[in-house]
């Protein structure tokens, strides 16, 4: 598996996608969070704080990590290769997982530069150094778990077509639905107790998270998205290798 997760890694880093997938992510929320005119700018609110950067970073992320995870299997899928993958002495778990840690890893590094704005708000800050230290790390970890699922539905995605488009339209589409959509549907009285509908997306356990206390409900919500979705993804696998 390590060998698989350093391949991918190393695909990601040899072609310009690396790069561009880091540049566009900093550059995206630099634009909105320092020079756009807006709800997100943070000078302009008169506030030190990092709350808009973690509003506009899951929207980022939407359609960053399938832009990520779309050639995962698709594109294995189109060259003829995967069957080849198939066969190596590896199980299929060890190759969904290698390609799914290849892809967090990415993620991970293009949220780490971001560090620099907790530096930049404590020394905005009056008195310098007023910072909500606990919601400022309880975010960050929010976000690694929102990447940890979002990357798990990419690869899943992946698997299920040749086609690296397809593959990022069906990411977007059920990324957005677990984040935004079941907090809409619980505006509707149709589905009875609206506040199990809202538990049930991914918007309300990052906000709990970002109120810098860890619930072990909030964790286990999205490791259990995330093992969902890979188990998808292994079924699919192992669906095609029949």
């Amino acid at each position: 598996m390590f060998a698989l997760f350093k391949k991918e890694i190393n695909t990601f880093f040899a072609s310009p996608i690396g790069y561009l997938v880091i540049a566009v992510f900093l550059v995206l929320n630099g634009l909105f969070l320092w020079l756009f005119k807006g709800d997100f700018n943070i000078l302009d609110n008169g506030f030190a704080d990092l709350s808009n950067f973690f509003l506009l970073a899951p929207w980022i992320l939407i359609f960053l990590v399938p832009a990520v995870t779309m050639r995962s299997f698709a594109d294995e899928k189109k060259q003829g290769t995967l069957e080849l993958l198939l066969t190596r002495p590896i199980s299929h778990l060890q190759i969904v997982l290698g390609k799914y840690f290849g892809a967090v890893v990415l993620i991970v590094i293009a949220l780490i530069p971001t560090l620099l704005y907790v530096y930049t708000i404590s020394k905005l800050g009056n008195p310098e150094g007023n910072l909500d230290v606990g919601s400022v790390m309880g975010s960050y970890f929010g976000l690694l778990f929102l990447v940890a699922a979002y990357t798990a539905i990419g690869i899943f995605a992946s698997s299920l077509t040749d086609n690296q488009i397809v593959a990022f339209i069906i990411a977007v589409f059920i990324c957005f639905f677990f984040y935004f959509g079941f907090e809409g549907l619980s505006n509707y009285d149709l589905f009875g107790d609206t506040i199990y509908i809202e538990t049930l997306g991914m918007e309300t356990h990052f906000k709990s998270m970002g109120r810098g206390v860890l619930d072990t409900r909030d964790l286990i919500y999205f490791l259990s998205v995330t093992a969902f979705f890979i188990l998808l993804t292994l079924l699919n696998i192992k669906r095609a290798n029949q």
